[in-house]
């Protein structure tokens, strides 16, 4: 087996994002030259996510309103007393989850038709990154 890592920065404009990643995927998929396996896409950060879902930009403003209505903003998050102020964020991170593995088949990802892997940023304007991690034959 054999194993390619590589990392994405992100460094959003707004607090929130959701930033389509499959191209970059199919990229490091291809520089790794595997025809069987898997592909991992992890965020490094507790306070964005990532997953798989359609590209269709109605689909991503039901997710974002979704996502607020269960974990809102609002100012009495108990980690809020920490001086932070991005417990919504850490919610988030935890409906969407951090990462997901895609299978790869014939250097291929295998997707379905309209699957698309998506960065979720939930607490944006400042640097933070991916690992990609390409693993297989």
């Amino acid at each position: 087996m054999r194993a390619f890592t590589e990392y994405l920065w992100f460094n959003t404009k707004k607090k929130r994002e959701f930033v389509n990643i499959t191209p970059e995927l199919e990229k490091a998929l291809a520089a790794a030259k595997i025809q069987e396996g898997m592909v991992l896409a992890s965020a490094m950060h507790i306070t964005a996510g990532v997953y798989i879902n359609d590209a269709e930009d109605g689909l991503i403003a039901d997710i974002e309103e979704w996502l607020e209505t269960l974990a809102p903003f609002r100012a009495d998050y108990r980690h809020h007393r920490t001086g932070e102020t991005n417990g919504d964020a850490h919610l988030k991170n935890l409906l969407v989850g951090h990462q997901v593995l895609v299978p790869v088949t014939k250097g291929r990802l295998d997707l379905g038709p309209w699957q698309q892997v998506y960065y979720a940023e939930f607490d944006g304007q400042r640097r933070k990154r991916l690992v990609i991690k390409v693993m297989g034959e």
